[in-house]
């Protein structure tokens, strides 16, 4: 037996006139809900055929002066106006760091280690695994952004680890005086194994200079069932001011005119070919395509691609 109920036009007049006065009632005992704050996950996940590729925020933090960085050898109408048309401030930039754990199956491998030791272990935690269970370590060139976190109170972060890295940039910076180098990698040196252009890091992981950023920074190709994915690292350190514009001179980049070719032909193959990519200092979660546009690039956020 059904009961079919009617609801006056009076009845709900009043009852939405009362609303306000629960609301404020509700308010005045306390019971408004308290804010939370912002909230940026820490992981993102997605598969590549057989493979699963973490990026993890192992940190985030906000320069002033942008054109101190970026767009170095522009003027500071021609940076205003790229600027305003995609809506960025021109006071300040947000980075982001951006390592990415890959698990084939047989490895845990880790591309970079963020700033610190803690903050890189946080990020591993956070995707489900433990520091012990890494593999490999990559790295993809040598600025303290990607090294910092491989060691934590004078010990390897990563007890299990063995290295990779590019034996242009290994050798380039130990040529050099840094004392991050010297604290964080030469430690490391007997368990590295280093490889050039085309070298392979495990089944479906193949090293592709990109040298510019540093005198020999690394990307690396991702390959499983069919699929792609490359890891650019610094090759462009913003999606805008780097990537869409890629002469557009980078404080960072060590050789300059080298970085922007690399940027030019790195960018040009992913556009032609539709892969995807990860860059350590993109919009988190750092995974994109990229399309050509005029003169140069534009950034397009991965959305559900890799998830069909």
């Amino acid at each position: 037996m059904s009961q079919t109920f009617k609801l006056s036009r009076r009845a709900a007049l009043a009852g939405a006139a009362a609303l306000p006065f629960v609301a404020a009632s509700a308010r005045a005992a306390g019971h408004a809900a308290p804010m939370q704050g912002a909230q940026v996950p820490r992981v993102n996940r997605v598969m590549l055929g057989g493979m699963e590729v973490n990026t993890l925020l192992a940190g985030t933090a906000t320069r002033d002066e942008p054109q101190g960085i970026f767009g170095m050898n522009v003027s500071a109408e021609e940076f205003a106006e790229v600027s305003a048309a995609n809506n960025l401030p021109t006071n300040a930039a947000q980075f982001f760091f951006t390592p990415t754990l890959v698990n084939t199956g047989s490895e845990l491998i880790l591309f970079d280690t963020g700033l610190n030791g803690a903050g890189i272990a946080a990020a591993v935690e956070a995707a489900g695994y433990t520091t012990d269970q890494v593999t490999h370590v990559v790295l993809t060139h040598m600025h303290g952004d990607h090294i910092g976190g491989l060691m934590t109170d004078g010990a390897p972060t990563f007890a299990n680890a063995a290295y990779v890295t590019g034996q242009v940039e290994y050798d380039a910076w130990a040529a050099m005086d840094n004392d991050g180098f010297k604290m964080n990698v030469m430690p490391l040196a007997e368990n590295m194994t280093f490889i050039g252009d085309g070298g392979s890091v495990a089944s479906g992981i193949t090293g592709m200079a990109a040298f510019g950023h540093t005198p020999g920074h690394m990307g690396y190709m991702l390959e499983s069932e069919g699929k792609q994915l490359m890891l650019i690292a610094d090759l462009a350190n913003h999606y805008v001011w780097s990537l869409a514009y890629p002469d557009w001179e980078v404080r960072f980049d060590r050789d300059k005119a080298a970085a922007a070719q690399s940027r030019r032909r790195v960018l040009g193959m992913l556009a032609a070919d539709k892969v995807p990519f990860i860059g350590y200092h993109m919009p988190w979660p750092a995974l994109a395509y990229v399309e050509p546009r005029g003169e140069g690039f534009q950034y397009v956020p991965h959305s559900y691609q890799l998830m069909l």
